[in-house]
């Protein structure tokens, strides 16, 4: 596996392998690199030739106060997880690399509305971020296929109508949640938890699961359902920023008569927060996600 810090080597690199029929997945990350980011490795495969992976810890999708300085790096470590699976080649930028001009000078790219909906309302920026620099990250590297996870539904979302908004030749495809044996969706952030609280973790997904059943029996009181599944995460000692049943095809508030949803939820447990979600559409075969 090659890899390649600088954006103009990548950008000739990808640009000759298209040239002689190879198509490009890519999949971004920030590295610290678990069994969730190899399967969007595996399905990179599937859909191209070549993969590409890089792995950029973005400081703009940080805020103030959150856990940049301490986010884990482990570049040497997932080189050698990326080779094994197969990837054949990564963009390991330094910021310099990627923001050619001071942060507060960089032009944005926002998904105006939706970015400020769930996670985006918890934490304001973070959105504008993270769909600046996969826009920067799209350009640098020029794939045909890009891949995300579903873990971060909201994420997906955003970047999936970016694509169709600014006119992106990119399929975005999106892989299903890996989960841990006790259900726990699989984070780089679960590394900050203690096997206690690691084990308590696995209480958010049940929690969801708990709704999905209230939602399959015919539960139709949503905002109900998300209040007291957020009063018993609170008492099982999560912090909970939002749990919350919106429509799938939009991202708005969901009522009853609404059939395809996803049931989000963003809860704070000691140093680390997690993320997960359900999809489900109440007329048809349910979706886990």
């Amino acid at each position: 596996m090659q890899t390649i810090k600088n954006k103009a080597k990548i950008r000739a690199t990808t640009q000759r392998w298209k040239s002689e029929g190879e198509i490009v997945a890519f999949v971004p990350t920030m590295g610290n690199l678990h069994e969730g980011h190899l399967k969007l490795i595996d399905s990179a495969r599937q859909h191209a030739s070549k993969v590409v992976v890089s792995i950029f810890v973005n400081p703009t999708q940080f805020a103030a106060g959150e856990d940049i300085d301490n986010y884990p790096r482990t570049l040497e470590q997932d080189s050698t997880l990326l080779a094994e699976r197969g990837a054949d080649l990564l963009f390991a930028p330094d910021n310099g690399e990627v923001y050619d001009t001071t942060l507060d000078d960089q032009t944005v790219v926002e998904v105006p509305g939706l970015s400020t909906l769930l996670c985006g309302q918890t934490r304001p920026g973070h959105f504008v971020g993270v769909t600046t620099v996969v826009a920067k990250l799209f350009n640098i590297v020029q794939p045909d296929v890009a891949i995300f996870g579903e873990k971060d539904f909201q994420q997906l979302f955003l970047i999936k109508k970016m694509v169709i908004d600014l006119d992106y030749p990119i399929k975005i495809i999106g892989v299903e949640t890996v989960r841990e044996p006790s259900g726990l969706a699989m984070s780089s952030r679960n590394n900050y938890l203690s096997d206690q609280q690691r084990q308590q973790a696995a209480l958010v997904y049940q929690r969801l699961q708990g709704m999905l059943a209230s939602l399959q029996a015919g539960q139709q009181d949503f905002r109900k359902l998300e209040e007291n599944a957020a009063k018993i995460l609170e008492r099982d000692g999560f912090s909970v920023d939002y749990v919350s049943i919106r429509r799938s095809k939009d991202l708005q508030e969901a009522s009853a008569g609404d059939t395809q949803l996803v049931i989000l939820t963003a809860a704070r447990l000691g140093p680390a927060r997690l993320i997960d979600n359900i999809k489900l559409e109440l007329s048809g075969t349910i979706n886990l996600s």
